[in-house]
C-alpha cells in the first residue's frame, strides 16, 4: 500500500530545504511549520499492549502469548493495540502534546529468536523456533496495521536481524551467523512480516553480524531486506545504536562518520542524536543529498500512510473511550487462560474446596504486580495479583494462609535479623495448611533489557537458568513439611526446575500473565479454566546449553539439541485426554486432514501440532531433526471429535545448504501429527505417540 503514499511523500519532501528533509531523520522530528507538518515522535511501544503511553490494556506478555499458539488471538490482541495507540495519538494531538510512546509507528512486535535461556529478553519474543515466530509475528503486524484505506497504526518487526543476547555487551559484540543458520532460523520470520504481512518498519539491532554494525550493514538492510525481500518501509536504528559504530564497535571514527554509515544502508530514521551530524557529513562528501532525500521521502510516506496530513482517515474518530474497555478486558482474561502451561499434575489439580479447607499461598511473586507487567508494559486499571486471584477462586469457605517466605532475588537481611528469617514463617504457613501454592519466579527487574534491570551484574541476563537461590532455599524447606506443594513460576524464560519437578504435586508456568493474571490463575487451580497452553521454548537443565555468546544454531533447540530437555518445545499437560486418527495428507492442495477426540470429562481446547523430517537431510550435512510446519488451537467438549485440516507450506519441504541456499530435495518426508513433538521426553511426559504419514516428493 505504500506505492500510494511514494508521489506525495516525494513531492512534500521536495519542497524540503536539505536542512529541513534531514531534520526529518530524527525520531524527535520537529515541525516544518511552513508545509504544515507538525513535530512527530517516532518512538512508540506496543509489545503486550500499548507500553509507556499511560492507562492501557496489559496482556500476556509476548513470550506467553506465543504458549497459546493462538494466531487468531495475536491479531485481536495488536487490534487493541492499535485501537489504544490511535486513541492515545488522536487526544494528545489535539491537545498539542505529540510526545515520546504517543505516536503511531509502533515499535513491536520483537520477533527474534530465543535461541538461549539465558538471554533476558527472550520474554519479548514468540520463543525458540522460526516457524510459529513467523505465524504469529505476521498476525500481531496484520493487528497493528489494519486493512483500511489508511495504516490504523505501522509495526516495526525487531531487531534485524540476529540479536539474542547477551545484553551486557550488545553495543560491541560480534555476532558470527553461518549464511545456512540465516536462512533457517534467523531470517525467516523477518522474510515474512515484509512479504505476506507488509510490515511498515524493520529496526536494526546493537550489534554486530560478520563484522557489519546492524545499522549500517548494507548487506543485510540493502542486499536481503531491501533487494531480496522487497522492502519498502522505513528502516528504524535501534536507540542510540548508531552511536555504537564509533564508541563501541570502533567502525568508524566518530559520529559523522557513522550517520554516513547507516544512511547508506538505508537506515532512514535514527532513535539517537548521530543523525544531527547529517548535514556534516553532507558536506564533507561522505552522503548524497540524494541519500537523504531517499530517506526522507520513505519516512514520510509512512506518515502519509497513517493518515497524518489526510482529513478522511477512518481513524481520527477513535477516542479515549476505545481505551480499556470491556471487551479488552475480557481479551486480556480469554490471553491469560489459554496461555498458561501446566508442566506437572500428579492429580492434585484441579483444587477440591471439599477436601482442601486451608491453603498456604507462599512466595515473593504472590502480591507482585511486576510479574503481571513484564517488561515494555503499560499501566492497567486493574490488577489481580496471584494471592487476590487464588482468594478469590478459593471462596468463603476456604481459608487462606500468607508468607512472603524471601526476598524475589538477593537476600535482604533485616536488622538484628538471621539470613532467611522469613522460611520459618513460610514452614509455620505450610505446615497449617492442607496443600500449598508456591508462587516464585523472577520479574522485569531481574531479567530484561541491559539498562532497564537491577540485574547489572548480567545486564539483564540470567546467569544461571536456577532459581534465586534464597528461593531456592523456600521451595525446599516447604517441600521438607511434607505437605503436598504446587509450584507457580512467574518467568519470562525456562527455567531449571528439576528439583520442583521431582518432588513436587503440581507445576505450573504462568509467565509474566497480564493484568489478570492472578484471576486466571486462581481459575485454573479450581477447574474453572483447563490449562491448554504449550511451551514455545525448551526448559534445559542447567549446564546443557552452548556457550551464550556462540550463534550457531548446533546444539539449541528443539530442532538442533543433543540434551534430553526438562521440558520439551510443544509440552503441556491438560485436565483432559486427546486421541488422534490417522492423519491424511492431500498432494495436490498440500493438506493433512486429522480427527481428534477428547477422551477425557471437561471441555478443553487443544493444539494440534504437526512436524516434518525429511529422509534425504542427512545427505546434506547438519539438518534439523525435524521441523514444526503447522498448528492449530480447536475447542472440543468433553467427547467430541473434530476433524482439523492444516496446510503445509511448499516451504516446509525444503532444506538449506551450507551456502544458504534453499532448495527441495525430494524423497521421503515425514509428517507428525499429535498434541506434541515426536520425541521420547515428550511421549515419556504425557504417555501419548505422535502420528505420522508418509509422503514421497
Amino acid at each position: 500500500m505504500f506505492q500510494d503514499f511514494e508521489k506525495k511523500a516525494a513531492e512534500l519532501v521536495d519542497q524540503m530545504t536539505l536542512e529541513e528533509a534531514a531534520s526529518q531523520l530524527r525520531y524527535d522530528a520537529p515541525a516544518i511549520e511552513r508545509l504544515g507538518i507538525p513535530e512527530y515522535n517516532w518512538w512508540s511501544e506496543g509489545l503486550h499492549g500499548l507500553a509507556r503511553a499511560g492507562t492501557a490494556t496489559v496482556f500476556p506478555q509476548a513470550i506467553a502469548l506465543a504458549s497459546a499458539f493462538d494466531k487468531d488471538m495475536l491479531k485481536k490482541i495488536a487490534e487493541v493495540v492499535s485501537t489504544e495507540a490511535r486513541a492515545i495519538y488522536n487526544e494528545n494531538s489535539k491537545r498539542g502534546d505529540r510526545d515520546i510512546y504517543k505516536g503511531l509507528t509502533i515499535w513491536s512486535p520483537n520477533i527474534n529468536l530465543f535461541r538461549d535461556p539465558h538471554w533476558g529478553r527472550g520474554q519479548e519474543t514468540y520463543g525458540e523456533d522460526p516457524y510459529l515466530t513467523s505465524r504469529l509475528g505476521v498476525e500481531f503486524i496484520r493487528g497493528l496495521q489494519g486493512d483500511g484505506k489508511y495504516l490504523k497504526t505501522a509495526a516495526c518487526a525487531k531487531h534485524a536481524a540476529v540479536h539474542s543476547g547477551p545484553e551486557a555487551t550488545r553495543h560491541s559484540f560480534d555476532a558470527i551467523a553461518s549464511a545456512k543458520d540465516m536462512e533457517e532460523t534467523y531470517l525467516p520470520a523477518f522474510e515474512a512480516a515484509v512479504k505476506e504481512a507488509g510490515v511498515a518498519g524493520v529496526m536494526g539491532a546493537y550489534n554486530r553480524l560478520n563484522g557489519e554494525p546492524c545499522n549500517g550493514s548494507k548487506k543485510l538492510l540493502v542486499d536481503i531486506f531491501r533487494k531480496k525481500y522487497g522492502f519498502e518501509g522505513y528502516i528504524v536504528s535501534d536507540c542510540w545504536a548508531i552511536k555504537d559504530f564509533h564508541e563501541s564497535h570502533m567502525v568508524t571514527s566518530g559520529p559523522t562518520e557513522s550517520a554516513a554509515m547507516a544512511i547508506s544502508a538505508t537506515c532512514d530514521v535514527n532513535c539517537g542524536v548521530v543523525y544531527l551530524y547529517m548535514l556534516k557529513a553532507y558536506e564533507e562528501g561522505l552522503v548524497t543529498e540524494e541519500q537523504i532525500r531517499a530517506a526522507a521521502k520513505r519516512a514520510m510516506t509512512i506518515r502519509l500512510a497513517l493518515g497524518m496530513f489526510a482529513d478522511d482517515c477512518e481513524y481520527d474518530s477513535i477516542g479515549y473511550d476505545d481505551v480499556c474497555t470491556p471487551e479488552s478486558a475480557a481479551l486480556a482474561y480469554e490471553a491469560g487462560a489459554k496461555s498458561v502451561v501446566m508442566l506437572k499434575n500428579d492429580g492434585i489439580l484441579p483444587l477440591n474446596r471439599d477436601s482442601v479447607k486451608t491453603i498456604g499461598i507462599i512466595g515473593p511473586t504472590a502480591t507482585s504486580v511486576n510479574v503481571l507487567n513484564g517488561n515494555y508494559n503499560g499501566t492497567a486499571n486493574e490488577y489481580i495479583t496471584n494471592l487476590d486471584g487464588i482468594r478469590a477462586a478459593a471462596g468463603e469457605g476456604v481459608r487462606i494462609l500468607y508468607s512472603e517466605g524471601s526476598n524475589l532475588f538477593r537476600d535482604k537481611v533485616q536488622p538484628l535479623a538471621k539470613d532467611d528469617d522469613r522460611i520459618t514463617e513460610a514452614v509455620i504457613v505450610a505446615e497449617h495448611s492442607d496443600v500449598v501454592i508456591l508462587s516464585l519466579g523472577l520479574d522485569s527487574t531481574i531479567e530484561g533489557e541491559e539498562g532497564d534491570t537491577g540485574n547489572a551484574f548480567a545486564a539483564g541476563d540470567k546467569n544461571s537458568l536456577f532459581l534465586p537461590a534464597c528461593q531456592q532455599r523456600l521451595l525446599e524447606a516447604v517441600v521438607k513439611t511434607g505437605k503436598p506443594v504446587i509450584l507457580v513460576i512467574n518467568t519470562g524464560s525456562a527455567m531449571d526446575v528439576t528439583f520442583a519437578d521431582e518432588n513436587c504435586s503440581a507445576v505450573l508456568q504462568s509467565w509474566y500473565s497480564g493484568q489478570y493474571g492472578g484471576r486466571v490463575l486462581g481459575d485454573i487451580l479450581f477447574g474453572k479454566i483447563c490449562p491448554s497452553g504449550k511451551l514455545p521454548v525448551t526448559f534445559y537443565k542447567d549446564g546443557t546449553t552452548p556457550d551464550f555468546s556462540d550463534y550457531s544454531m548446533k546444539g539449541r533447540t528443539y530442532r538442533y539439541m543433543d540434551s534430553v530437555p526438562l521440558y520439551p518445545f510443544g509440552f503441556g499437560l491438560s485436565y483432559s485426554s486427546f486421541s488422534y486418527g490417522a492423519p491424511e495428507f492431500d498432494d495436490a492442495s498440500g493438506e493433512v486432514k486429522v480427527a481428534v477426540t477428547n477422551t477425557g470429562s471437561v471441555d478443553a481446547d487443544e493444539i494440534v501440532e504437526v512436524y516434518i523430517s525429511s529422509e534425504e537431510a542427512a545427505k546434506y550435512g547438519d539438518q534439523p531433526r525435524y521441523s514444526l510446519c503447522g498448528f492449530e488451537r480447536i475447542s472440543l467438549t468433553a467427547g467430541e471429535t473434530k476433524t482439523v485440516t492444516l496446510k503445509i507450506s511448499d516451504k516446509a519441504f525444503t532444506l538449506v545448504n551450507e551456502d544458504g541456499e534453499r532448495f527441495t530435495p525430494g524423497g521421503e518426508y515425514t509428517l507428525y501429527v499429535g498434541g506434541q513433538q515426536p520425541d521420547d521426553r515428550s511421549r515419556e511426559l504425557t504417555g501419548n505417540s505422535v502420528q505420522t504419514v508418509k509422503i514421497h516428493k
